[in-house]
């Protein structure tokens, strides 16, 4: 519409979404310099693609453990300019940064003395037990002597994660700094909590000058020598710990990462870039994978929640469950152990719930944010439960399920108690104070639940897929209670969820929309909105056959579907924007348990779609590497998708997704009492020719397995190795 004839632009005042936002991540500054991530146990670096941390705007940078930042600068600069990037990268098991730099030239007097492309600077980063390392190596290149100064500089604010974020504090602890010899400086900081955090760097060889926030190297190099420096900066180490070395540390760390992933289940195909794109997932997933009093556990992604998640542990174990189920167990046996015993609304805890989020940080202790243990979240509750018997049908563990069975029927109290809040058989949450979240499903988002109209949904609020998520847990926790002998109880519960199906069938179902509600509002009034939670129904199994191809119809139209993957709003929604973080942005574990709903419901060609959609973006993202989501503009030729400016990268269930898509297209199915593997009318997609599976087991059985697309689509699969009594079937 031309200008001159458009309609007069109306003035709408802000709302001030952020006063119901208070941890709203705030993007403030473009990226001036790419940045990578390295993981190990409770600590994590982002650092930028020069090794440098705080030296270029718009990153999260810094060294951080325990959800507290131990140190804010790292910064190498040659004769005071910073150093001129050749080349940097992450090696494919996320061990290792290494960044390839040379000098620029230097004048002196309006004379360059040094000319640029002499000196290579090899800069080497890796983490191991709460340390980072790095190592400096220098070489001369040029055929002359060249004296040169090397400064690495540092500094720390020991930041709570939360303020990093973009919380404002009122008040801070103490922070000093004190130099120890002539080869070590202690950054320390005491905390308002009483706690004592303290960040030890040593440099060797000694340098030059060492201060408060600067050590200093005046190296003088012969023609092709070569000079090392080593540089360690500890968390919260006493200084008397002795740290290994550099080299035998980094053995270590890589020696950790292969023997996590030596017993399970390994995927090659025939197209070289979906290899990378599942090595790198499944690099960056142990890298999250931190190994805890209970058993390896997820942490949910790099730099926001780098911790215990409920929600995004319980789907990422589920993403996992056909590769390794030891990752399930983790959390099962995690969860359980700090699942909610007494009521406390200031933490949003009820008898039973789940855990939503852990925090160690000194904003957490000391209440300034309700997440040391906070339970905020009204799917981990009927996940759990599901998980536990999705890792039961895939183990036959029954002593684990013995183990988790009280916290299992705790979680089902919950569910027909306090998540019922109205007792009309539908589980909904509202926060108990302003402190908590004020939407708790996995869009938690201020806006993410609204009416037709874009007003926001009075609460409580009941949930479409959650509702699914309840059906689906109580059919498996029948079938666990059937293993346990408890046959009523398995009649009890299978007839609980029947009913839960007839009432959701007739509360949730728009025919209009050819959908179901988003949500019922506090009122019972339908949010009648076309989102991607009518598709996570399909995974559960709550959905009647003809309407689900109604629902799958749907997210595959141009609306939903945009090239790329699955929206979490249709684009003809009122609160539709694909920037948004959950009103139009698009979500790869999102679009992979659509996936698995797709295939439960035999619809192969729409699954081996989204499958392809996922892989084709994931093929333009750096280092092939999905991420937490991207933005969901429609997809043009010749062009990748949009990044979303603040999305965690590495993120857990982003990682696990490929996984889980691969599996729904296989259709693969495991029977532990019958001691087999099925294949339930597989597809593959087109880009993908043959699989092979090495090491895919049910119970103490393994096979490896290739698996072909044949003429007209038709799939086969030979046996290369088998060890044990098991059995593989196509269906």
């Amino acid at each position: 519409m031309p200008a001159d004839s458009a309609a007069p632009l109306s003035v709408v005042a802000f709302e001030g979404p952020l006063a119901d936002a208070p941890f709203y991540i705030s993007a403030k500054e473009s990226v001036t310099r790419p940045r990578q991530t390295l993981k190990h146990g409770d600590t994590f670096i982002v650092l930028d693609n020069h090794g440098d941390i705080g030296a270029a705007a718009g990153g999260t940078d810094g060294l951080f453990h325990r959800d507290t930042r131990f140190l804010a600068h790292l910064e190498l600069l040659v004769n005071s300019l910073p150093p001129l990037l050749l080349g940097s990268n992450v090696r494919d098991d996320n061990s290792v940064l290494s960044v390839d730099l040379t000098n620029p030239d230097i004048a002196k007097n309006n004379h360059i003395v040094l000319e640029k492309d002499t000196l290579h600077i090899v800069r080497t980063t890796f983490l191991w037990q709460a340390t980072a390392y790095q190592r400096l190596g220098v070489k001369n290149h040029g055929d002359y002597p060249v004296t040169i100064d090397l400064a690495v500089r540092f500094g720390n604010d020991f930041a709570d994660l939360f303020e990093v974020r973009g919380q404002q504090r009122q008040q801070r602890g103490a922070a000093h700094c004190r130099i120890v010899g002539t080869d070590r400086a202690l950054l320390g900081y005491e905390g308002l909590d009483r706690e004592a955090r303290q960040t030890t760097l040593l440099f060797h060889p000694q340098p030059t000058k060492l201060d408060n926030n600067c050590a200093f190297y005046r190296l003088a190099l012969a023609p092709k020598q070569s000079y090392a420096i080593f540089v360690s900066i500890e968390c919260s180490q006493p200084e008397a710990c002795k740290q290994p070395a550099f080299f035998n540390a980094m053995v270590l760390a890589r020696r950790t990462l292969k023997a996590a992933i030596r017993s399970i289940t390994q995927v090659q195909t025939s197209n070289d870039v979906f290899n990378e794109v599942l090595r790198r997932s499944m690099a960056d997933l142990y890298m999250l994978v931190t190994e805890t009093a209970q058993g390896p556990y997820p942490y949910a992604g790099i730099p926001w929640y780098s911790t215990t998640f409920g929600r995004d542990g319980i789907i990422t174990a589920l993403e996992m469950l056909w590769i390794d189920p030891a990752i399930a167990r983790g959390v099962l046996r995690r969860l359980a152990a700090h699942q909610a015993k007494n009521a406390d609304p200031l933490n949003d805890a009820e008898p039973g719930k789940i855990l939503h989020e852990m925090r160690g940080g000194e904003m957490a202790a000391l209440g300034e944010v309700p997440f040391g243990l906070y339970y905020g979240s009204v799917d981990s509750t009927p996940l759990f439960v599901m998980l536990a018997g999705l890792y039961v049908q895939r183990t036959g563990d029954t002593a684990t399920l013995i183990e988790l069975w009280p916290a299992i029927e705790a979680a089902l109290r919950w569910i027909d108690s306090s998540g019922d809040q109205d007792r009309d058989g539908f589980i909904e949450y509202q926060r108990m104070t302003d402190r908590g979240l004020a939407n708790q499903g996995w869009k938690d988002s201020h806006d993410a639940v609204f009416h037709a109209d874009g007003r926001l949904a009075p609460g409580p609020i009941a949930l479409c897929e959650v509702q699914g998520y309840v059906y689906a847990a109580k059919r498996l926790a029948a079938m666990c209670a059937r293993r346990l002998g408890q046959e009523r109880r398995a009649l009890e519960l299978e007839a609980q969820a029947e009913d839960l199906a007839e009432r959701f069938e007739e509360a949730f179902w728009c025919a209009d929309l050819d959908t179901y509600a988003l949500a019922l509002d506090g009122n019972k009034a339908p949010c009648r909105v076309r989102t991607s939670n009518a598709g996570q129904l399909l995974f559960t199994g709550i959905v009647r056959r003809d309407r689900a191809l109604k629902v799958s119809r749907g997210l595959l139209t141009p609306q939903f579907f945009s090239g790329w993957g699955i929206r979490t709003l249709s684009s003809a929604e009122r609160r539709y924007n694909p920037m948004s973080y959950h009103n139009g942005s698009i979500w790869p574990h999102d679009n992979a348990l659509i996936a698995l709903g797709l295939n439960r419901y035999g619809l192969k060609e729409a699954t081996a779609y989204v499958l392809t959609g996922m892989f084709q973006a994931a093929a333009y993202m750096e280092l092939r590497r999905l991420p937490e989501l991207f933005c969901g503009f429609q997809r043009r030729r010749g062009r990748g998708p949009t990044l979303y400016p603040v999305a965690c990268s590495p993120q857990a269930w982003a990682s696990g997704a490929p996984f889980l898509m691969l599996q729904a297209c296989l259709g693969l199915e495991f029977d532990t009492d019958g001691q087999e593997i099925r294949l339930r009318h597989p597809r593959l997609p087109a880009f993908l020719d043959e699989i092979a599976l090495s090491n895919l087991t049910v119970g103490e059985a393994s096979v490896d397995l290739v698996i072909r697309r044949e003429i007209d689509n038709d799939v086969s699969f030979r046996v290369s190795r088998m060890s044990g009594a098991v059995r593989v079937s196509l269906l």
